[in-house]
């Protein structure tokens, strides 16, 4: 069993912390125990989908500045979309 301190999903749960990240919407399929969250911070969004008993197993998924699908296998991933996004603001 991967250890949950290591995975993905709490990397990137510990850096939306810090940045302040907010939960915009939460939808729960009881028929499967999946959830998935929607987060935002100023104009970035992207997508959490876990099971309730599996977190360590979580998939990401953002849009790119261009509004483009970017599957996250990384915090990497997500920072580059996040600050590249961010930047486009003025």
């Amino acid at each position: 069993m991967n250890n949950i301190s290591n995975s993905l999903h709490a990397k990137v749960h510990r850096w939306i912390d810090a940045i302040g990240f907010r939960l915009n919407a939460s939808q729960t399929n009881g028929k499967n125990n999946v959830t998935i969250n929607h987060y935002f911070f100023e104009t970035f969004n992207f997508l959490e989908k876990a099971r309730r008993n599996q977190p360590e197993r979580a998939t990401f998924l953002c849009f790119d500045a261009y509004g483009e699908k970017i599957d996250v296998k990384s915090l990497l991933d997500l920072q580059v979309a996040f600050f590249e996004n961010i930047s486009q603001l003025k």
